[in-house]
């Protein structure tokens, strides 16, 4: 890990870029409520994670979203802080690496703006903004890359995972009230996706999955807010979270990259039918799994994600060419 403290613009200068290999992606990780405010899920992935960024390589975590079931955190000195997080990631391969952090539908039940505020009490925790980028250097070579984490909370309105019928399916997205934060948001992506147009690679994040085959399927709101700006500026993938399994989409000539098995492992294609033909390339959602999590490497020549198990096993991998070849 290399020692340096990036920044993250909401708008304005260009960020200085952030030198990486690779990353860990990890989303729905946040334990349960009541002690001992971790699950063996989530205790177990946190181990495979350390062993992973040790073996293959990591510079830092990007945190999904549902970072805290079932409702977030209270304020910023929150003892699910430390429950949760600091004392559960505590293998040698993460203790220096930094989380670059967005926010799901869970985070968004208690105090976001906490977990904004944690950044300034944890050398280990990054949340400047609801949405905010990174500027990436791939060592070695004058290549750049870019990430780009959005709230799509914000987007396209809040989720009940325990409902029943399709929550994060077909839906009219966010109330009249947050269309203004929503436009706000679309905005700002727009000018940064224009400001990539010479990065290799371009990675977007948010809670949400745009495509998934799993219990709450593909979301409406992003299919119309989001999927265009993906396709028109050539991005290279796009990660999530939200649905608790592990799945690969390509659809549009971008890579759909659901992680959301950190925490809970759900099984359902109850949405599969919903897809575009052929877009589904994996899915692995075992209840009996102890979680999971993808490692993303980016080289000049391509970006490589790869699928890991808690257990060690490599589920699937695939490799995705550079922007324009």
């Amino acid at each position: 890990m290399r020692s340096r403290s990036p920044p993250y613009p909401i708008d304005g200068a260009e960020p200085t870029p952030y030198p990486i290999d690779g990353f860990l992606a990890l989303g729905d990780w946040g334990g349960v409520p009541d002690p001992p405010f971790v699950t063996p899920r989530e205790v177990a992935t946190a181990a495979a994670m350390g062993r992973a960024a040790e073996e293959l390589g990591a510079d830092f975590v990007l945190a999904l979203g549902d970072n805290f079931y079932y409702d977030g955190v209270r304020d910023e000195w929150d003892p699910r802080f430390q429950d949760t997080f600091e004392r559960t990631f505590t293998a040698p391969g993460l203790r220096s690496l930094p989380w670059f952090v967005l926010a799901g539908n869970h985070d968004h039940n208690g105090n976001v703006s906490a977990q904004i505020a944690y950044g300034q009490r944890s050398p280990r925790w990054h949340f400047p903004h609801p949405y905010y980028s990174l500027r990436l250097s791939l060592p070695g070579t004058n290549s750049s890359a870019r990430l780009l984490l959005l709230d799509t909370v914000l987007l396209c309105g809040g989720t009940d995972d325990f409902t029943s019928g399709p929550v994060n399916g077909p839906g009219p997205g966010p109330g009249p009230g947050a269309a203004p934060t929503a436009s706000a948001q679309l905005r700002w992506l727009q000018r940064r996706l224009s400001a990539a147009a010479g990065d290799r690679f371009v990675l977007v994040a948010g809670h949400y999955p745009l495509w998934s085959a799993g219990e709450h399927g593909p979301s409406e709101c992003l299919y119309r807010s989001l999927r265009p700006l993906l396709r028109r500026n050539r991005v290279t993938m796009y990660l999530s979270g939200h649905d608790h399994n592990l799945q690969f989409l390509w659809e549009g000539g971008v890579g759909y990259v659901v992680s959301g098995a950190g925490n809970f492992m759900e099984g359902s294609k109850r949405h599969g039918g919903d897809l575009p033909p052929g877009s589904l390339r994996f899915f692995y959602g075992a209840p009996s799994s102890p979680g999971g999590f993808v490692h993303v490497r980016l080289e000049p020549e391509a970006a490589t994600v790869t699928y890991l198990e808690a257990t060690g096993r490599i589920l699937h991998r695939e490799v995705l060419p550079p922007r324009g070849v």
